[in-house]
């Protein structure tokens, strides 16, 4: 298992996390457990998709929000 030191909010402090037994099936799981207490934090990467679409040969614009007549 991998450690790592993370803020642990129910411990309200610096703890170490180590990586539980994954029966999921992931390579790299996302979940750690803290060492003290057992609180799960979820470390997983956040995406966020933009949609655009292009207002004339080299100018682009965000989408609109529609307005109330």
């Amino acid at each position: 298992m991998s450690e790592r030191e993370l803020r642990c909010v129910i411990c309200d402090g610096d703890m170490m996390f180590e990586v539980p037994p994954c029966t999921d099936g992931h390579d790299d799981c996302p979940e750690l457990v803290c060492t003290r207490c057992g609180a799960a934090e979820v470390v997983a990467p956040i995406v966020v998709h933009l949609w655009w679409k292009p207002q004339g040969p080299r100018r682009w614009t965000a989408p609109q929000q529609r307005r109330a007549a």
